[in-house]
């Protein structure tokens, strides 16, 4: 799933979720449905693993270690 990048019209918060583009979102701030989808900035090239590091470690964060392999998933605290 790619991460988009979301702007919330109810309280002007603009914030990042891990989601199919179909998805409703919610804004982490407010509830507010009420968003707009932005256009994602581009990584630099030399920054591609750092930033997959970030977006992975989040989405780990939010539950989500499906695409994690086992050595991955031992990593993580039960």
């Amino acid at each position: 799933m790619p991460i988009y990048e979301f702007h919330c019209k109810a309280c002007d918060e603009q914030y990042e979720v891990l989601v199919r583009s179909s998805t409703v979102v919610t804004c982490p701030k407010c509830g507010s449905q009420d968003a707009e989808r932005l256009v994602s900035r581009i990584a630099p090239h030399g920054k591609i693993p750092e930033m997959r590091r970030k977006m992975r470690a989040m989405a780990a964060a939010g539950g989500d270690t499906s695409n994690f392999s086992k050595k991955e998933h031992a990593t993580f605290k039960s």
